[in-house]
């Protein structure tokens, strides 16, 4: 979150765009932290699934429910001061899509706007394998290459970068999760950037 909370203290009561936002987790951080009117998309509306938790956090009328492809984002170019995303880019299964995804974010954005990410990376060999073994999605899901991050940001005219994680996503149990979540943070530095399975970061327009 540090490098988001960098960029967001400034965008303070501004526009920003969510995709696939499930159940709205991120608009309502930005709605209610950083007082935010916000598009929540999906492929489909996402009204449904996550009305609940912003009526429940008092901040519905700040939100905005639409079904968005994010290949062909349904909003005229400058549009938003923040678009922001959490594992979504996997999904569209090649790296022309890929992409596709970044250049409308970035077409949608306002000139000075930031496109906030965290998106799930290739990793080590085990990683790959143990998905291939156990996620019935990895027959459809590309995840990203490290060394692919330049390019796909490359219209940015700047972009931070940061990867994390390793142990965590071995395990379901969430008390295990967060305590390998920690143990990451401990001994990931010893790994190679190459091994961790989360890129996160930002990019300027």
């Amino acid at each position: 979150m540090k490098i988001w909370e960098k960029h967001l203290t400034s965008k303070k009561d501004c526009l920003a765009l969510e995709i696939v936002s499930r159940r709205g987790g991120i608009s309502l951080m930005l709605a209610k932290e950083y007082e935010m009117n916000l598009v929540c998309s999906d492929l489909s509306s996402p009204k449904e699934t996550a009305k609940i938790l912003h009526e429940e956090h008092q901040i519905k009328h700040k939100i905005e429910y639409r079904g968005i492809d994010c290949t062909e984002i349904s909003y005229p170019d400058n549009n938003f001061d923040v678009v922001v995303f959490k594992s979504v880019l996997g999904a569209l299964g090649s790296l022309e899509k890929q992409q596709l995804a970044f250049n409308e974010m970035l077409r949608v954005l306002k000139p000075g706007g930031v496109l906030l990410f965290a998106e799930n990376l290739e990793a080590s060999m085990l990683h790959m394998y143990l998905r291939k073994k156990f996620n019935k999605w990895s027959t459809y899901w590309r995840y990203l290459n490290l060394d692919e991050m330049p390019t796909l940001l490359n219209k940015f005219s700047h972009s931070e970068l940061n990867t994390t994680g390793f142990f965590a996503t071995f395990f379901r149990s969430s008390l295990l999760r967060v305590f390998f979540s920690n143990l990451d943070l401990t001994f990931e530095k010893l790994l190679p950037k190459k091994s961790r399975y989360i890129v996160f970061g930002a990019a300027i327009k």
